[in-house]
């Protein structure tokens, strides 16, 4: 009898514990007027089933998640120059802080220049250098590497990839840096490229050269303290820009790949891995021409996709399930910085990871107010630091990629959910949901094995929960 009046004793204190301390779950929301508001929710037991809930299934694990990041770039280090080190400070500290910043973890960089460098250059524009005996990153040591160290003294385990825009412009055959003749540039007509039909020359000393460039790469950085985890082998090979490209043919690609770079990085011993990227067309056979080359397709880790690549991400998905598969450059907008770019690039990510990528990233984290490239395309941005003033602003992007980077750690699952309008993932700890609600205010219930909460989600709010398990 006195055993069985002590557990009852302890049955009621629990009872009365969790009475007097309901289980809560954390909700970050924001919207057009209100930023990054937090807030709590009580759970529920046993919660009504109506028809409208969505349901969290935390033990349907789909894809492992690798993380989120931006892109490193010239011209926001540049923007950040303007600013005193405690302010330039804050501003990489929002980024990366482990604790209290977006928390990103995978990023990346140009190799060499791209669209948003303060100007062009390469890391060997010495015609005809085989050897690579002028190879300098030197340039490099004046904006991207600080911009780099920077973040890492927030997060030392960021991994960074790379690409190239552009080879030394030696090395295609109209011998310059762009592909589409502009006013921004001084390439002559009779140097136009076109679609499919490859500019670099696809001759042995050249390929082989340009194998060992991305290879110094990876060398003269880790030299530097950072570790290049994997470069693409293209920005955008179908695409003939006036700023800094090169089309390459993919059967060319597969060959330069499988013949050149891949063996050039495995001879070296090199760590870092060489990934089919950044896809930006929507052609699955133009990937499959690729895959097919078994001389490539052995050195091929993964595949980034971005733009109108994203067509192609479902089926690559399903046709190629051993490939890890990224986000690799989310659609920059026109500047305008707003709340409807922010839905959009919601949408994107919803879609990205619905479709089996593993990491997500932003293009410029840091602009100067006017948003333009040097050759004229003026963008979005993260955050935006006035040039003349020295205002910073967080825009409402910098808000979406922390409702997912602060929440998902690195190694969590994708989850399904039975509603594909959210996004939910499971770390070991927790399950993180987020849902947009596009219309008016609107009250929704959520459902997670036996817990379930019912709240109301602002009108056009971007919402997160974090639920402990």
């Amino acid at each position: 009898m006195r055993k069985i009046l002590i557990i009852y004793m302890v049955t009621l204190i629990l009872f009365s514990a969790c009475k007097n301390n309901p289980v809560t779950i954390d909700w970050v929301s924001s919207s057009f007027d209100t930023k990054w508001e937090v807030k709590q929710i009580e759970l529920e037991t046993g919660g009504v089933n109506n028809s409208n809930a969505i349901k969290l299934f935390s033990n349907e694990k789909q894809q492992m998640i690798k993380g989120f990041g931006g892109c490193f770039n010239e011209l926001g280090w540049e923007a950040l120059k303007i600013l005193p080190e405690e302010r330039k400070d804050q501003i990489i500290k929002s980024l990366f802080d482990t604790i209290g910043g977006c928390k990103f973890n995978f990023c990346r960089m140009p190799l060499g220049a791209n669209d948003y460098s303060v100007g062009w250059y390469s890391y060997d524009e010495v015609k005809d250098d085989f050897g690579m005996e002028h190879f300098s990153i030197s340039r490099d040591k004046e904006r991207l590497i600080p911009y780099i160290k920077k973040a890492q003294a927030y997060n030392p385990k960021i991994k960074i990839w790379a690409s190239p825009w552009c080879p030394p412009s030696w090395m295609k055959t109209n011998f310059h840096y762009a592909c589409n003749p502009d006013v921004v540039n001084d390439l002559s007509e009779s140097g136009r490229g076109a679609e499919m039909e490859t500019q670099f020359k696809m001759d042995g000393r050249y390929l082989s050269s340009y194998a060992l460039y991305f290879s110094k790469f990876v060398e003269a950085y880790r030299n530097e303290g950072i570790n290049i985890y994997a470069v693409h082998v293209q920005n955008e090979p179908n695409s003939c820009q006036n700023f800094p490209s090169c089309v390459w043919n993919p059967s060319d690609l597969a060959t330069f790949i499988g013949e050149y770079l891949g063996p050039e990085i495995r001879n070296r011993n090199l760590e870092t891995e060489v990934w089919l990227g950044t896809v930006e067309r929507h052609q699955i056979e133009r990937i499959d021409t690729i895959l097919n080359r078994p001389g490539a397709r052995k050195y091929i880790s993964g595949i980034g996709f971005q733009w109108d690549g994203k067509g192609a991400i479902s089926k690559v998905h399903e046709k190629y399930p051993d490939l890890e598969l990224m986000q690799t450059e989310t659609e920059c907008g026109n500047g305008s910085n707003d709340w409807a770019a922010a839905e959009h690039t919601f949408g994107l990510m919803k879609y990205y990871f619905n479709n089996g990528a593993n990491a997500y990233m932003y293009w410029n984290m840091i602009l100067d107010e006017s948003g333009k490239s040097r050759w004229g395309w003026k963008q979005n941005s993260m955050i935006t630091v006035n040039s003349q003033t020295g205002q910073v602003v967080y825009n409402p992007e910098f808000y979406v990629m922390k409702h997912l980077s602060y929440f998902i750690k690195p190694g969590a699952y994708k989850i399904k959910t039975s509603d594909d309008s959210c996004l939910a993932f499971k770390n070991e700890d927790s399950v993180v949901l987020t849902v947009y609600n596009s219309g008016e205010e609107e009250e929704r219930q959520f459902i997670l094995n036996d817990i379930s909460f019912t709240t109301v989600l602002p009108a056009k709010s971007l919402n997160t929960f974090k639920i402990k398990i």
